[in-house]
């Protein structure tokens, strides 16, 4: 009650760990054990359940059933302190088995019963559905960063930008939802300190509701945190919908640990001085990433926005949404196996490979979530037709959170690493990036913001793309 560990970040250690227990406590947070139990939670990582838990509860301290638990009834917490709806309702939407469960489990964690706990209520009701969520980041936190390159790259109908806001729609375990994140000012974004390690990543807002303009976000007694404003479909997807944008905004890096290991080579010193707390953008759904990067191979970034908008159009997969100019759900695997090569814009080759990728995705041959490991997934996806070691380590690097992927492919990466006197040949850069384990990822990021500016041709007959734009991979 007093140190609100769920008011913190989540533990850091998960950000470099890309092995079983990374992936196994990735698919605990996105709720797989209440959807599927612990046998479910094993079957995905290939493991017997009593193996599983012998390896969680050594390294962890406690075994899968128990930290979903602890996931559970902080849940059950928040809908209880924001939320009008029932307990009876609580207890089942949090992934409780039974009431009886809930009450002695809430009892035992807050030493309260849930009348209690929701008598401590502080915050203003909303409208049903929706719940406004701050997500506590560690200091310095660059959001402006982060809304620069989601903006980008901003799928018109699946995302918008309002200012320090982010909104997009989110395809989630029992249904549809949005979400509009906002951003702290620099001030209290990017400062000094940072915020210990929690176990939630997530506390009750100040109960407003609604869009961009209704939000907050900042710092509070000494916390800085992103304003999430979540609409759902079914309010049993909260959690899954919080881990995932927690997942999307990086918001368990440790800046700090980072900056120390990248800020000690002198090529890099001054890049990382100069922008701290640089996030590593993550996803929300896998199977997107995948398709943004299969779709973004050889082209221009507005290229491969112009092209995603237009899959979108023709996948045509619609969402009732409150927040003006989200009006359609990024296209699922499905919908773009339907549409077929010819519904594809592009090269045959390259709508052959998205085609399919999205069937095997929609029969289940093919899984791409947080709940694969690196080596895993980079194997299976290497080994497609269409699909280069670029486009593997990208969506390992966005979907899993890797932390030590380093695209060397990318030629806007290269030119970064040039602009910053360091080797931009790709055996070399790979020999010199040996000192930024085990955040190359994140030297990544500082890469590609150090490439140059386009340069244009002066002709109007023959205009000439930037150096740093043509066959990027489309870094999507």
């Amino acid at each position: 009650k007093r140190c609100l560990p769920d008011a913190a970040p989540g533990s850091p250690d998960w950000n470099v760990r890309a092995d079983t227990v990374g992936a196994a406590m990735r698919l605990i947070g996105d709720g797989l054990v209440d959807r599927e139990g612990v046998t479910g939670l094993a079957y995905r990582l290939g493991y017997s359940h009593r193996h599983l838990a012998r390896l969680l509860t050594a390294e962890i301290g406690a075994p899968p059933l128990a930290l979903a638990r602890a996931k559970r009834a902080d849940t059950a917490r928040i809908l209880l302190t924001h939320t009008g709806l029932p307990a009876s309702e609580i207890a089942f939407a949090a992934g409780f088995s039974s009431i009886r469960q809930f009450n002695d489990t809430i009892r035992e964690v807050y030493a309260m019963s849930p009348t209690e706990l929701r008598a401590t209520r502080r915050s203003a009701e909303t409208p049903r559905g929706t719940i406004t969520l701050r997500l506590p980041v560690r200091t310095p936190f660059n959001g402006t960063a982060l809304l620069a390159f989601f903006a980008g790259r901003a799928v018109t109908g699946v995302e918008t930008i309002d200012g320090q806001s982010y909104a997009r729609t989110l395809r989630l375990p029992t249904g549809s939802g949005t979400v509009v994140l906002t951003m702290p000012d620099d001030d209290s974004g990017v400062s000094a300190g940072g915020a210990a390690g929690g176990a939630a990543g997530y506390e009750a807002g100040s109960g407003t509701s609604g869009g961009a303009a209704g939000s907050s976000a900042g710092s509070t007694h000494g916390r800085t945190f992103v304003t999430a404003v979540l609409t759902l479909d079914h309010i049993s997807d909260l959690a899954p919908a919080v881990a995932r944008c927690r997942r999307l905004i990086d918001a368990d890096a440790d800046p700090v640990g980072i900056a120390a290991v990248l800020g000690a080579d002198p090529a890099l010193a001054a890049a990382v001085a100069e922008a701290p707390g640089l996030r590593l953008p993550g996803a929300v759904d896998g199977n997107e990433i995948l398709f943004r990067a299969l779709v973004g191979q050889q082209v221009s970034v507005a290229a491969a926005r112009t092209a995603l908008g237009k899959l979108t159009v023709s996948a045509d997969e619609r969402i009732d949404s409150p927040i003006p100019g989200l009006t359609h759900l990024f296209p699922s695997a499905g919908a773009i196996a339907a549409l077929g090569p010819d519904g594809i814009a592009g090269p045959r080759r390259r709508a052959a490979a998205i085609v399919a990728a999205a069937a095997d995705i929609a029969d289940g041959t093919l899984t791409v979530d947080a709940g694969r490991r690196t080596d895993d997934l980079t194997a299976e996806l290497v080994a497609r037709a269409g699909i280069g070691p670029w486009t593997a380590g990208y969506v390992a690097m966005r979907v899993l959170g890797d932390p030590d992927v380093l695209l060397t492919g990318d030629l806007a990466m290269r030119n970064g690493a040039a602009a910053l006197m360091l080797p931009s040949e790709p055996r070399a850069l790979t020999a010199h990036a040996e000192r930024w384990r085990p955040f190359r990822s994140y030297a990544g990021m500082y890469l590609w913001r150090s490439c140059p500016p386009p340069v244009r041709s002066k002709s109007k007959s023959s205009p000439t793309k930037t150096t740093s734009n043509r066959k990027t991979k489309g870094n999507q």
